[in-house]
């Protein structure tokens, strides 16, 4: 997965925080407080589109833009590309749980009791 410059990462926050599909115009009003100009706007939003983040479909003269795919999807591949990085995934992930907090611990533990009742 290719990572998200700082601009993208904004428009990505502003289309994730959204309930349904969202046009370049409706983006450019709620991240207004960049001073963006519409055209820089449309060019990202096709940049995220040609990498995968986002889907669009016509509506009427417009496109609508929504994510491929959940923050906590893009969060978790960010998360496993860094394992990648390491000599060590075991060091890598022991240094991991052992920064957690006792309530992430726990949604840790669950999450893989769940993987191994499946």
């Amino acid at each position: 997965m290719k990572g998200l410059g700082e601009l993208e990462r904004s428009i990505m926050d502003v289309i994730w925080a959204q309930h349904s599909a969202v046009t370049a115009r409706e983006v450019g009003r709620l991240i207004a407080d960049r001073d963006l100009a519409p055209t820089t706007v449309m060019t990202v939003l096709d940049r995220l589109t040609r990498k995968g983040f986002l889907h669009r479909t016509r509506d009427g003269r417009a496109w609508r833009y929504e994510p491929a795919e959940s923050r906590d999807a893009y969060i978790a591949e960010l998360m496993l590309e860094a394992l990648d990085l390491t000599g060590d995934r075991s060091a890598a992930l022991t240094r991991f749980a052992q920064a957690v907090s006792g309530n992430e611990a726990e949604i840790l533990r669950r999450a893989l009791t769940e993987l191994e009742d499946e």
